[in-house]
């Protein structure tokens, strides 16, 4: 039997208006003989949903690596508290110098470069012709001073896409500053 979509999401309107009572009364008339094979009554509602689950758990894996690198560095940070505080696209852990030592899959999704390349360059890779020169001196002079910051730069894509890169650099440390983690997401 095929269904038109907007005959679906009519139903769909129709069930969430019934009491409980009503429902009972008809739901033998609505559910599948084979509970195995479920139809998907509000597709667009299932993927939203399954879309969230499926970011939250790349974050949860994310947030295991990055303090299976803490553990192994001794950071002191309250990492957990960063977390919750800063939402991001891309991760970028460097050393003290600045290069690169983990990204996450957001960094390669948002900029092009895979993982692989990242690993040992700094993050000037990202910048190019528009890439204002006083921004540049305000994220060095930031990071010398190594307390957490947030600036906006132009970072240009590996198809030389430039973007409007949010960035939120926090200094990682035990009994000083050992690393940085960039917390990055584009903006308009």
């Amino acid at each position: 039997m095929k269904y038109h979509l907007s005959n679906m999401l009519c139903l769909d309107i129709y069930l969430s208006s019934l009491t409980n009572d009503e429902y009972k009364k008809i739901e033998h008339k609505i559910l599948p003989s084979n509970p195995k094979s479920v139809p998907l009554l509000s597709w667009d509602i299932y993927a939203e949903d399954y879309y969230k689950k499926l970011i939250e758990g790349k974050k949860t894996i994310e947030k295991k690596e990055v303090f299976q690198l803490a553990k192994k560095f001794n950071w002191a940070n309250d990492l957990s508290s960063d977390f919750s505080k800063n939402d991001y696209e891309a991760l970028i852990i460097t050393d003290i110098n600045q290069k690169i030592i983990w990204v996450n899959e957001g960094f390669s999704k948002m900029t092009g470069y895979s993982k692989k390349f990242a690993i040992n360059k700094t993050p000037k890779f990202l910048q190019g012709n528009n890439t204002s020169l006083e921004t540049k001196n305000r994220l060095r002079n930031k990071l010398l001073k190594q307390e957490p910051f947030k600036e906006i730069i132009v970072n240009y894509k590996k198809d030389k896409t430039p973007y409007h890169c949010e960035v939120k650099i926090i200094p990682l440390y035990n009994k000083q500053t050992t690393h940085f983690i960039a917390f990055e997401k584009q903006v308009i």
